[in-house]
């Protein structure tokens, strides 16, 4: 069960880091130029509807348990990223518009990003650094120099090098989302995504992720590559 509270209080903490000006305090002794010249909005009212969103009834993977656990990745590869609350922020935006049988998931995840964080104070260039990478999660593959780009991929995909009972776990409740499509045609398709994972030079780019959890997602993709094969 998620921490609603503590899911509140980590979106606030993000949101009022991505506020402050990369070069500058948020709000000078002087009272000169920050992200909100005259009051923020409140975080409260977007932690709402983000919750909102990552309980809707159609989410059986994609669930506050996935926040809670991308959230806790970004927290352990920090160091990797450039601008961690910004990757934090994507985070929360990543799968915040999921519909199982619709393929422009990321992009109107990428557009409420935009529009959100910029009424909520957030500087122009961190909001589309945000919506960026919530782009790059259609791929997961993150350009050698991109670090918040790796940090927030590495942590989305940390579930692959799960044990193998949080791993079949995974599997059924991605199954559960897709229960809508035929068995033949959902072997067919999830086939082909583990084969694009595998067919990646690296599935993970931190130094941490490479290390820990690389081998083992390997091992459990092409398990459950063998698995699905008629």
């Amino acid at each position: 069960m998620a921490d609603l509270d503590a899911l509140r209080a980590r979106w606030t903490r993000a949101l009022e880091g991505a506020r402050t000006p990369a070069t500058a305090p948020a709000r000078t002794p002087d009272g000169g130029p920050d992200a909100c010249p005259d009051a923020c909005p409140d975080p409260s009212p977007y932690a709402e509807n983000l919750l909102a969103r990552w309980q809707e009834p159609q989410r059986h993977y994609h669930t506050l348990t996935h926040l809670t656990s991308v959230l806790d990745h970004v927290d352990v590869l920090e160091k990797h990223a450039d601008d961690p609350d910004v990757v934090r922020l994507a985070a929360w935006f990543h799968d915040a518009v999921y519909l199982p049988d619709r393929s422009e998931n990321e992009e109107r995840s990428a557009r409420l990003a935009e529009r959100a964080l910029a009424e909520a104070g957030v500087p122009e260039a961190r909001t589309a650094e945000v919506a960026r990478l919530v782009r790059l999660t259609v791929t997961h593959d993150p350009a050698d120099d991109d670090r918040d780009g790796q940090v927030l991929c590495d942590a989305d995909l940390a579930i692959l090098a799960a044990p193998p009972s949080a791993y079949a776990a995974y599997t059924a409740a991605v199954r559960e989302e897709y229960h809508f499509v035929p068995n033949d045609a959902f072997r067919d398709g999830r086939s082909a995504i583990l084969r694009q994972l595998l067919d990646l030079p690296r599935l993970f780019r931190t130094p941490y992720g490479a290390a820990r959890w690389e081998a083992t997602a390997r091992y459990n993709l092409a398990a459950e590559l063998e698995l699905l094969a008629p």
